[in-house]
């Protein structure tokens, strides 16, 4: 008895992402910290200091409130899109800082998400 071939369809092979789109695996002590403070905002806050922009970026779009536009400013100036940072800082109602000044920025954003203050 003969076999007839299924037909093979001209399927794409599905995208890919990037070697740099794709966060690192969390840490034990990232885990714990989602557990102890789930806020979006917080958790942007950690992508930040762990230098995950994109992750923090997928976060903070969604945060129209004046931390959310801040943190959303702080993800371009860190991916170098000033005209984009420009305008989120414009919305967070805070100056662009100069220089290279993301830790300081970042540390000050999370002192602010801590305290809870808008």
């Amino acid at each position: 008895m003969a076999v007839t071939p299924v037909a093979k369809t001209a399927r794409q092979a599905p995208a890919t992402k990037a070697v740099q789109d794709v966060a690192p695996p969390r840490t034990a002590r990232q885990a714990r910290a989602d557990k102890t403070d789930p806020s979006p905002l917080s958790k942007a806050v950690r992508h930040l200091e762990a230098g995950e922009w994109r992750a923090a970026h997928a976060l903070v779009q969604k945060d129209a409130s004046p931390l959310g536009c801040w943190a959303h400013g702080l993800v371009h100036l860190i991916e170098g899109d000033l005209e984009n940072a420009k305008y989120w800082y414009r919305r967070a109602r805070r100056p662009l800082p100069h220089g290279n000044t993301a830790a300081a920025e970042i540390a000050a954003l999370k002192a602010m998400v801590r305290q809870g203050t808008q």
